[in-house]
């Protein structure tokens, strides 16, 4: 199937999903509140990241999962953060940021594109190492506690580990 029937079909599909949404809202307009109460505002986020993800799958761009992971991140930390009330996690929370890319990264490997697993893991890794060591520097309770320079260290040896068992050629 060509590039331009994949659209067709991707867009129509999503346009059939969104007009029947909106519809049973005008059917059953008591519906709507209660959907509304439980699927706020992050949650457009959200469905704009995964609609990004299906439209890269769809049309063959495995590239489109880096952005909508990303996106689709964003949207569960704020997610988050409104039924929370914890809007200062921001603080420490940004540094799952590079978590996504490196989840993009995995999935778009998946998916066939020129990208590697080892470092889409690797930004994970990081993004988690870092989101532990600004959340204990930054008041979450119980991410590192007072153990967090040991966060630092072992980052710092993972990445000297990988440069000495890279296999590429400089």
């Amino acid at each position: 199937m060509d590039k331009g029937k994949r659209t067709s079909i991707v867009g129509g599909a999503i346009l059939i999903l969104v007009g029947s949404l909106l519809f049973a809202g005008q059917i059953l307009p008591e519906f709507m509140p209660d959907f509304w109460e439980i699927f706020s505002w992050p949650w457009i986020i959200i469905g704009i990241g995964l609609i990004l993800f299906i439209l890269g799958a769809a049309l063959g761009e495995p590239g489109l999962a880096v952005p909508a992971t990303i996106v689709s991140g964003l949207g569960g930390i704020l997610a988050y953060q409104w039924y929370t009330g914890d809007w200062q996690s921001w603080s420490f929370i940004w540094t799952l940021i590079p978590g996504f890319v490196g989840l993009g990264i995995v999935l778009m490997s998946l998916l066939g594109g020129d990208a590697s697993v080892k470092d889409g893991s690797t930004l994970m890794f990081i993004s988690f190492i870092m989101m532990a060591v600004f959340g204990s520097f930054f008041g979450a309770v119980g991410m590192a506690g007072k153990y967090w320079p040991v966060l630092l260290i072992l980052l710092g040896v993972v990445l000297m580990v990988r440069t000495f068992f890279n296999k590429k050629e400089s």
